[in-house]
């Protein structure tokens, strides 16, 4: 996707207007027939057609509440693809912005409305789903979702690139480098990587060994349980990475190759190596949304790339993103 959605506070600093209220959805998708179509919801309290979305709630990042509200509203398991066009509107308490991702819908799930908030779901078309939506902003992301199916760059993999979570000083270890740990703030920081690396469920996990690395990526394989592969890279240490840098760079093809969804955790010097590979694979106007400065990533950040499924495996949008910090 050369022109990336906007999903800051751009909208509201349009408007001149600070945000009183901040949420976050998806739209449900699936492919019946050759013919795409996307799940409504119909919410009772207001009487209206709109799509799986709610208020933040504390300690939580946008991705997470998008994929906690699909789960609560219509009972369905799955994990975000490309981001969408954010919407705002007013409400009683003021602007509100709602942040949007696109959402396959696996074949097993089964549709479920919560019975509350929800009372029942329809499965539609794009033109019928238009003319069905209440509010005319969900139109939006909703015409931006079916562009991309059109284009062949909504069903995507991600792959994620991963800087550690904040370690102790380097000035004050007086270990092997290769066994500094992850400060408190880190421990904490490694637990809300682990929450926010669930929205995508990556199946693999490549890793330096070093230990602020494999104590960063432990939380999500221990919520995992078993269901994700792990291979520790010595290629991915900055030991390596000084002496060969074009070792760690042949990772990512290796990635891509594979053409399964993954996490690279490693460290700050060998991120540049990485970002070069990963910019070469990204469509046209992609590349320019990575950072190119150092540091490139903070301690615990992420770069999700979403990959196409069909077709070359290009990425077709990338979204840098913070676990929550409290």
């Amino acid at each position: 996707m050369a022109d990336q959605p906007r999903l800051d506070d751009d909208l509201a600093e349009q408007s001149g207007e600070a945000v009183a209220v901040y949420a976050a959805g998806a739209i449900p998708w699936r492919i019946r027939q050759g013919v795409l179509e996307v799940l409504l919801i119909h919410r009772p309290r207001y009487d209206d057609w709109s799509w799986p979305k709610g208020k933040l709630d504390r300690g939580e990042t946008m991705p997470e509440c998008a994929v906690r509200e699909v789960r609560e509203e219509v009972g369905v398991e799955g994990r975000l693809g490309i981001p969408l066009p954010a919407t705002s509107y007013r409400v009683a308490a003021g602007l509100k912005l709602v942040h949007y991702w696109a959402l396959k819908v696996p074949k097993s799930a089964v549709v479920r409305p919560d019975g509350s908030e929800v009372d029942t779901t329809h499965w539609c078309d794009v033109e019928e789903a238009a003319t069905l939506l209440s509010n005319p902003t969900d139109v939006l992301p909703l015409r931006w979702l079916a562009e991309a199916h059109r284009r062949g760059e909504l069903d995507t993999r991600p792959i994620i690139l991963l800087r550690h979570a904040k370690a102790k000083p380097r000035a004050s270890w007086t270990k092997a480098e290769g066994d500094r740990t992850l400060a408190a703030s880190g421990v904490r920081q490694a637990a809300a990587v682990g929450r926010l690396l669930m929205v995508w469920r990556p199946e693999r996990v490549v890793t330096s060994p070093w230990r602020r690395c494999v104590d960063t990526v432990r939380p999500y394989l221990s919520t995992a349980r078993g269901e994700v592969k792990v291979r520790v890279n010595e290629k991915l240490t900055e030991a390596s990475h000084s002496r060969r840098p074009e070792k760690a760079a042949a990772i990512v093809p290796a990635l891509f190759d594979k053409r399964k969804s993954a996490v690279i955790c490693t460290h700050r010097p060998v991120l540049p190596t990485l970002l070069a590979e990963f910019a070469a694979r990204c469509e046209p106007g992609v590349e320019s949304e990575l950072p190119a400065e150092d540091p490139y990533l903070a301690p615990g950040e992420m770069l999700v790339f979403h990959v196409a499924v069909d077709g070359p495996a290009r990425i077709i949008a990338a979204e840098q993103l913070k676990p929550f910090d409290d």
